[in-house]
């Protein structure tokens, strides 16, 4: 095992200092001014806009550290920006790897919040900086260690990228499915060689077998509400808006009626039924039931006729076309929530049923692959931490 060494004994820090608010000006010139960890890596409209640089910046490579909650966040600095009272830049010393450093920083930091202290937020200040016990790892092990931490960093990243690449792909696929569908071979229709496999419509053109129709045609809402309380609905899983994820239609988590406390009257729905919530339409918060259960008032269980697939439904709701109207829509009242008369407004190009199956079959396929894909960045995260845990402390040499 390592012995341990005060983080004074390997960086120095730059403290942050919020500048003259006369010099923080709206402006695309400049030098960017960061007041923590959370705006790092976005774009910021505060610019220091003067003359005279900054007292108090960072340089490219400083690690940078949350000082204020969330106290003991870290980023990397890529550029020279002026810091302010919530952050520090910390930079190791000559003959410090500075890739352990970071490493050094991400699996101790989290420490600090123990130490930070007061009323209105918390904070830490120079002093607790340097107090900081980090593992004192020599120098033949540091750059081996931070090699090793480094590449499944990398493959991580690199997963993460694919990743948001086969969500924004899906999206595009999603929208190219419900308005030009699949032929008999199972290929996306192509309006520009074969114009002639599409019409004219209300909703533009849209594939010549398919009917615009009504969605509240085809879908049934329900009429009354039951009480969580009561038996057996009290036993029977409740859905809420906030148990969704945006735009993904994935459950994040599933609980009782009576573990969630719930008092008031709430939705019955069957499995095949498409659960929407109603509120904030922006955020594109459905999902597919898979058994019985209950869900919140601020939500539809959409119930599909003999002529609409479920999981078809599904993908009506969360494309682009639906979401932009729900959106426009529940601006009318002016507060984001969209009602059964808005709903039934709503008007899409419905295929066969066979075609609906295909498409949902292909949207499977391609959810399936991204879940694969965050299972294995999961898993990768899982061993980062015990990598971590065995090289920085010295239970594993290299």
């Amino acid at each position: 095992m390592f012995d341990s060494i005060s983080l004074d004994q390997l960086a120095t820090f730059e403290m942050g200092q919020s500048p003259d608010s006369k010099f923080v000006v709206e402006s695309d010139e400049g030098i960017p001014f960061l007041q923590g960890c959370a705006e790092f890596g976005t774009i910021t409209p505060n610019f220091v806009v003067s003359c005279i640089r900054p007292k108090k910046i960072c340089n490219p490579g400083d690690i940078l550290i949350s000082v204020r909650a969330p106290v003991g966040d870290l980023n990397k600095a890529d550029r020279v920006y002026c810091i302010g009272r919530g952050l520090a830049a910390i930079r190791f010393k000559n003959g410090i790897d500075i890739n352990l450093g970071w490493h050094l920083l991400s699996y101790w930091a989290t420490s600090l919040r123990v130490v930070a202290q007061g009323s209105t937020f918390e904070a830490i200040g120079k002093q607790e900086l340097a107090n900081l016990q980090v593992a004192d790892i020599p120098c033949p092990e540091q750059h081996r260690i931070a090699e090793i931490l480094d590449t499944i960093d990398e493959t991580i990243q690199k997963t993460e990228a694919l990743i948001s690449k086969l969500k924004a792909m899906k999206q595009g696929m999603l929208h190219d499915l419900l308005t030009r569908g699949l032929d008999k071979n199972g290929k996306l229709r192509d309006p520009k060689t074969h114009p002639e496999q599409f019409k004219d419509s209300t909703l533009g053109r849209i594939p010549k077998e398919w009917a615009v129709v009504r969605l509240l045609d085809h879908v049934s809402l329900p009429n009354g509400q039951v009480d969580p309380k009561q038996m057996p609905y009290c036993h029977w899983p409740l859905i809420a808006p906030d148990h969704i994820e945006s735009v993904t239609g994935r459950l994040l988590c599933l609980e009782t009626a009576i573990e969630q406390g719930a008092i008031s009257g709430k939705y019955e729905f069957k499995p095949g039924d498409v659960l929407y919530s109603k509120i904030r339409p922006y955020l594109r918060k459905a999902v597919l039931a898979d058994r019985q259960g209950l869900c919140s008032a601020d939500m539809y269980p959409l119930q599909p006729g003999p002529s609409l697939v479920p999981r078809f439904l599904l993908d009506v709701i969360l494309g682009e076309h639906f979401s932009r109207f729900a959106a426009s829509v529940s601006e009318r009242s002016g507060f984001p929530k969209i009602n059964r008369k808005e709903l039934g407004e709503y008007r899409l190009a419905l295929p066969s049923t066979d075609e609906q199956l295909h498409i949902a079959s292909v949207m499977d396929t391609h959810g399936a692959r991204i879940r694969t894909e965050e299972q294995y960045r999961d898993k990768l995260k899982l061993q980062k931490k015990s990598l971590m845990h065995d090289l920085l402390t010295g239970k594993v040499r290299v």
